[in-house]
């Protein structure tokens, strides 16, 4: 599951990867990034929670890479993402390399909590 909430107060935008995530749930879930991201002002942040996920199937990584490219053209200025078992990292920093040619700032964490400690919330 692919699930993407906004909170616009904190100019956030909230991506958690659930269970196993397919392509399928990856093309739904960049529809409703499409609207999300409509609304939230350059600079936003993003909270890209990995700790609910058991895997992610490869045919993912070009739909991801769509994502990625729709913060980047949006203006995204911070990427917090929480990462607690380093294997399920199924190649982001290779993938920020390429998509992400404006630098945002980028955290890894391994826990919510951390990640809201560099978020501010």
């Amino acid at each position: 599951m692919f699930l993407a909430t906004s909170n616009l107060s904190r100019r956030l935008l909230v991506i958690s990867y659930i269970g196993r995530v397919g392509p399928n749930d990856l093309v739904q879930g960049e529809r409703d990034l499409r609207e999300l991201l409509a609304s939230l002002p350059p600079g936003f942040g993003v909270l890209a929670d990995l700790s609910l996920m058991e895997s992610m199937d490869p045919d993912c990584l070009p739909i991801l890479g769509r994502i990625m490219d729709l913060c980047q053209q949006r203006g995204v200025g911070k990427i917090v993402r929480v990462i607690p078992d380093p294997e399920k990292d199924i190649g982001f920093n290779i993938m920020t390399i390429f998509h992400y040619p404006g630098h945002p700032q980028i955290i890894t964490c391994s826990s919510l909590i951390e990640a809201g400690q560099h978020l501010s919330v």
